[in-house]
């Protein structure tokens, strides 16, 4: 290893760096990218790991064809030595891994060069006793790392895993405080609006059958309708910001939202849908767009919803049988609710896509990745 700065101005800068960062798969991605110029290795690619062994590729720099084909593929699977030690609890420290066993694959299989990467160094990303998965790195030619690379290499990971463990708890503190916020908006709504809409609505109602003349009667009648249609929508509203049955999981309460708007959901559910928070909030979201488009717009009032749900993507169908709309592509969404939709999942690293006829109905298709991407 090169060594243009000293150890304690390495970590210096590097804890600056994670210390500035709000945005986990960013902030990693610029760590990797600091620790690779300033310590002279060439390559470098972090796992985040859950409790259950599952692996993500966070962040990585300068990887060679052989590991960066296909979109990271290589990369994205669990068949690899350092993954298999941490996954058993024998990675406590910074290690040597003599060899890469997806770059022995890839020399094996003749899938793509290594520009002569064979060897690299691994060490767990750690906050006191949590472990949050692997920090890898290597250089061309180089087969053994000295024990000072090892010990840099521990120092940095262990501030890159402090650096985890409080960026996700403050997003935690902020979904806290967002969930509050939305209680509380919805407690208001319910206490104010609905209460007085309820009111017209029982006052147009004696005024309508208090009066002789047609013309008063049916305008009564009007403001009967109008008020209970605006109740509605203010109780949908009401669901949307504080959604009872989410912790039964996003397809239940998506089938309640349908139910209370007015339709008959035909649900269908393979794989056991226990998704991350941020997945669950934007299916949550895109469902209740597509259900409220289809009240408004289709003239039907069935749809149909599919949900199957593996270690490495949720997929997600909505489909109706109505009057449908006119889409001439994917990229020229007509409606700011399917724009919603597009970015929400974009936001995720997934994939929507929206089919739309003029009479032929409408149906939806998302494909969100578990542990491929950047979260």
């Amino acid at each position: 290893m090169e060594q243009p700065l000293t150890t304690l101005k390495i970590l210096k800068e590097i804890a600056e760096q994670l210390n500035e960062g709000t945005e986990l798969g960013t902030v990693l991605q610029d760590v990797l990218k600091m620790l690779l110029r300033i310590t002279g290795f060439k390559t470098g690619w972090i796992f985040l790991m859950d409790s259950s062994g599952n692996n993500q590729l966070a962040a990585y720099e300068n990887l060679p064809p052989a590991l960066s084909r296909d979109g990271c593929a290589p990369m994205c699977t669990s068949d690899c030595w350092c993954v298999d030690k941490y996954a058993r609890g024998l990675l406590r420290k910074a290690t040597n891994i003599m060899e890469c066993k997806r770059l022995e694959d890839a020399v094996l299989h003749h899938t793509g060069e290594t520009q002569n990467l064979t060897h690299h160094a691994t060490v767990p990303l750690r906050a006191g006793e949590e472990h949050f998965g692997l920090l890898n790195v290597a250089s061309p030619h180089k087969t053994r790392f000295d024990q000072t690379d090892l010990n840099l290499l521990e120092a940095v990971a262990f501030q890159i895993g402090t650096a985890v463990k409080r960026i996700r708890l403050t997003a935690a503190e902020q979904e806290t405080a967002l969930a509050a916020e939305r209680n509380r908006l919805a407690r208001d709504l319910h206490d104010s609006v609905n209460q007085l809409l309820f009111s017209v609505s029982l006052t147009a109602r004696a005024g309508k059958e208090m009066k002789d003349h047609d013309a008063i009667r049916g305008a009564f009648k009007d403001i009967q309708e109008m008020s209970q249609s605006a109740l509605a929508e203010m109780k949908a509203l009401i669901w949307q910001l504080r959604p009872r049955g989410l912790e039964d999981g996003v397809v239940n309460a998506l089938k309640t939202y349908g139910e209370m708007i007015g339709l008959h959901i035909h649900s269908e559910i393979q794989g056991l849908l226990c998704l991350p928070s941020s997945v669950e909030e934007a299916l949550w979201r895109i469902g209740q767009e597509a259900f409220n488009n289809c009240k408004k717009h289709s003239g039907q009032d069935s749809v149909y919803l599919k949900a199957v749900s593996s270690k490495r993507n949720v997929h997600l169908e909505i489909w109706d049988h109505g009057k449908g709309c006119l889409i001439l592509d994917n990229s020229e969404l007509p409606s700011l609710g399917l724009l919603s939709m597009q970015e929400r999942v974009k936001i995720l690293n997934g994939t929507i896509t929206i089919d739309s006829r003029e009479g032929k109905g409408t149906y939806i298709v998302i494909d969100i990745p578990l542990r491929e991407g950047k979260e």
